[in-house]
């Protein structure tokens, strides 16, 4: 099983991206989107799964500027990165599979990452 995460980049408050993440060897459920800022703990992002309602799931931080998708018939995941803020700045992994506690998406039982991305929002 591989992923393959790209996308990132440098760019001003305001601005967008689009990150992917394509996935080989395994056709999940759900995949997920974590970010990880510099001497601070991995966080979850968003996640998606492959049901009929194509059910997503966002962290309170993102939620509004952020919208994660998949096309299945690529295995690749897309993050779409809005409106991005300063506090944004991380590397960005994809995982397979979706763990929610409490409303978060956490990364427990997540086997299978990407190598992460570095997006940089600054002016």
């Amino acid at each position: 099983v591989q992923l393959q995460a790209s996308g990132g980049g440098s760019v001003q408050p305001g601005g967008s991206l689009t990150l992917s993440c394509e996935i080989s060897g395994l056709d999940p459920y759900a995949m997920s989107w974590f970010r990880q800022a510099p001497g601070k703990e991995r966080e979850g992002v968003a996640c998606v799964s492959r049901s009929s309602t194509r059910s997503e799931t966002y962290a309170d931080s993102v939620k509004g500027r952020f919208t994660v998708s998949r096309d299945n018939a690529k295995n690749t995941m897309f993050l779409q990165m809005n409106s991005l803020k300063v506090e944004d700045t991380g590397v960005y992994y994809c995982a397979v599979g979706c763990t929610v506690v409490a409303g978060e998406i956490r990364a427990i039982g997540l086997n299978y990452w990407g190598q992460g991305t570095q997006v940089t929002v600054s002016s």
